[in-house]
């Protein structure tokens, strides 16, 4: 049994379009690694929507949505009834 997160992010990258399409672990072999690795980096359409995305992230402002949201858990923890 796989536990690590790498299957479910390659799944969301490909479903995105922004990766090739995920090589179960079963079927992995040193040519099919290397056949995803080189549609990674040469697909216009890959690299494209990899960009696009890219963008999106870079003008998100992660460590200031972190802050609202944890300062709104902690008021609505100071908030709820004591018992």
């Amino acid at each position: 049994m796989l536990l690590a997160d790498q299957p479910s992010w390659a799944t969301t990258v490909h479903a995105l379009g922004a990766g090739p399409a995920p090589i179960p672990f079963e079927e992995l072999s040193a040519q099919r690694l290397a056949d995803a690795i080189r549609a990674a980096v040469t697909d216009p359409s890959i690299r494209k929507r990899a960009n696009e995305i890219g963008q999106r992230v870079q003008a998100e402002d992660g460590v200031g949505r972190t802050i609202d949201l944890f300062l709104e858990y902690a008021q609505r923890y100071r908030d709820r009834p004591r018992r």
